[in-house]
């Protein structure tokens, strides 16, 4: 395990799947160009296509390339305060007191983190497909998280009230 010092905020963005989106997305629009560009000269017999028909191609195009977009959309950024994790609809802000443990298993496509209530939160901004970054991200997570243990201890019941 390294030692190294933790870092005093991390930030972490899916790079492949961003790339992935975007690429998508611009394909899509692209091949929607093309079919509303090509589509004036078609004609089914009974319905001619006009250039209302063309722009509304281009337009649906650029509303799912938007769709597509979203996916690349997760981001996770944690300082000594706590984490902000933003994944592809919803968005969570917590504090370090909330997260029981970071968790990044060998086969997990993505971190989670486990909350003290038992829930577990994906944090999609740390994907396993970036490999050593997302390494990286898990470590700087896993060390805020020790330093505000060292610095907010936790009463053991134990310890306060022993037993007989």
């Amino acid at each position: 395990m390294s030692t190294a010092p933790p870092s005093s905020t991390v930030s972490a963005v899916p790079r492949r799947l961003r790339l992935v989106t975007r690429l998508a997305a611009a394909g899509l629009v692209a091949a929607m160009t093309v079919v509303a560009v090509l589509l004036k000269s078609s004609t089914t017999g009974v319905v001619a296509f006009r250039t209302a028909d063309q722009v509304a191609m281009i337009g649906l195009g650029l509303a799912m390339g938007a769709g597509v977009l979203l996916l690349g959309r997760p981001r996770v950024d944690a300082d000594a305060d706590g984490v902000r994790i933003r994944n592809i609809v919803a968005a969570h802000e917590l504090p370090w007191s909330a997260v029981h443990a970071v968790r990044f298993d060998r086969h997990s496509p993505w971190a989670t983190l486990l909350l003290g209530n038992g829930d577990e939160v994906a944090v999609l901004g740390v994907q396993a497909s970036d490999g050593e970054r997302a390494l990286t991200a898990v470590r700087g997570l896993r060390a805020l998280l020790d330093a505000y243990r060292e610095a907010h201890p936790v009463p053991r019941e134990d310890l306060l009230y022993p037993r007989e």
